[in-house]
């Protein structure tokens, strides 16, 4: 039976025995070997094509570094197949406060992996870790210049890009994993192959293949492998910056009256968290940031509402992330077609999705999920209730002022108490500025200009 508590028994430990980084005159390797011992060994790995501006060599310390505390995010999406009692890192020393720091970061991290099947565990329980092994000296960077930046290929990096226009010339973009929304954004803003910092990561087909043997699968923190990531190769190419995308509504939990996050790596307690670790434990003297920490869904969509030339670009889908399109049928293309609805006409909406899936009643459940009427919304990276609730009521009141016929899930929503409860309150996000954020203080006139400028 592969549940938490028997495959636990069953294998009671899990090692991070090393990595190994390799590199040629034209690329750069780097791959983790984990094991489960007498289940599988893991060897995941990573690839980056040279641009000829590497400024960090592969073989030093802080680049060592970096490496390793990569795999210490990786590992987590092996350990999570069987889940072991004691993880054992062979291949460096962590001290108690690391360890402190890193099963906190697990533990929310996998907050919707243990909701969803059912465990039932604590933060100081679910493990014990310890690491041994070398420490390695290293010194804050020099000559650091400019910022790396995350695309996805969603509005909220677009937006970001928008946002940074006048900075655009010291900045590169990182996509991992690319695809076409990815690149088209980039280019959209004349970030071409050369300012892309494009690497592979590859899974071991070791955990798909236990994955569909019924082993333990869910939801891991992936925006923190942007984070560790992208700060290795912010040392790599010299940039000052990591410029995340992350907006406050991130904050909100998933599941309500819990902790459960399907966002927690976007948060801005993660950000905090990975801060004050870079400063205490990899000291690069980069800087990791959201430039959109301030903003919420709601104020993001009204921005990209004025990017017309991007509407046919972004995608952020992740059923249609293989085949770079909306699928049109799950709660991540639902709520970006409802957030971009009371900024964009139905003709517009259904350029960009193909299909009206404010129509299609098979959406309900993940529509009442999406405004509070489940005691869940969706797992998937949504807006916060309120700023849905809101957007549903501005875009009633300007289908009705445009004389659009109400498509079916907003004739349902009318007849709800939330319709008039949300209905008779004045709007609070236009010009809203939350002041929770750690935007340096050159970064922040961009958004801080961009909120008073705003029209709703």
């Amino acid at each position: 039976m592969n549940d938490f508590s028997s495959l636990r028994e069953r294998y009671p430990l899990f090692l991070y025995r090393d990595y190994t980084i390799g590199e040629t005159e034209t690329e750069i390797t780097f791959s983790y070997h984990f094991s489960v011992p007498g289940l599988s060994d893991f060897h995941p790995g990573w690839r980056l094509q040279k641009n000829g501006r590497e400024t960090l060599k592969t073989d030093s310390p802080l680049f060592r570094k970096l490496v390793f505390s990569l795999g210490m995010v990786e590992l987590i999406s092996y350990w999570k197949i069987a889940c072991p009692k004691e993880v054992k890192v062979c291949c460096g020393a962590l001290t108690k406060d690391q360890v402190s720091w890193w099963k906190k970061q697990y533990f929310y991290g996998l907050g919707e992996f243990f909701y969803r099947n059912g465990i039932k565990t604590d933060e100081e329980s679910f493990m014990e870790l310890t690491g041994e092994g070398e420490t390695l000296d290293t010194k804050p960077l020099s000559h650091l210049r400019g910022a790396l930046i995350p695309i996805g290929g969603g509005k909220d990096s677009i937006v970001t890009l928008d946002l940074l226009k006048d900075f655009a010339g010291e900045n590169d973009c990182y996509l991992l994993n690319p695809r076409g929304a990815m690149t088209g954004t980039a280019e959209a803003f004349g970030f071409f192959s050369d300012r892309q910092i494009s690497p592979l990561r590859t899974l071991d087909p070791n955990m798909l293949r236990l994955n569909k043997e019924g082993f333990l699968n869910g939801h891991t923190p992936f925006s923190a492998i942007l984070a560790f990531s992208g700060l290795l190769f912010c040392a790599l190419y010299g940039k000052a910056c990591l410029i995340l995308s992350n907006e406050g509504s991130a904050n909100e939990a998933t599941v309500g009256g819990s902790e459960v996050n399907h966002q927690y790596s976007k948060s801005f307690q993660f950000e905090k968290d990975f801060c004050d670790y870079e400063k205490a434990y990899l000291g690069t003297g980069i800087q990791y940031f959201s430039l959109l920490r301030p903003w919420s869904e709601l104020q993001i969509a009204r921005h990209f509402a004025t990017l017309p030339k991007l509407f046919s670009v972004f995608k952020s889908c992740n059923a249609g992330s293989k085949t770079d399109r909306w699928c049109g049928y799950c709660s991540k293309c639902l709520f970006v077609f409802i957030i971009l609805s009371p900024f964009l006409s139905t003709k517009a909406l259904l350029n960009i999705f193909q299909r009206n899936l404010l129509e299609d009643e098979t959406l309900l459940t993940d529509f009442e999920g999406l405004v509070g009427l489940l005691p869940e919304k969706p797992f998937e990276c949504v807006g916060s209730i309120d700023e849905i609730n809101t957007a549903i009521c501005l875009a009633i009141g300007r289908m009705k002022r445009e004389g659009e016929p109400l498509p079916k899930l907003y004739q349902k929503y009318i007849s709800t108490e939330l319709y008039h409860q949300y209905s008779r309150r004045s709007n609070p996000y236009p010009h809203a500025f939350q002041e929770e954020h750690l935007i340096p203080e050159k970064y922040l006139s961009a958004i801080k200009e961009a909120t008073r400028r705003e029209i709703w």
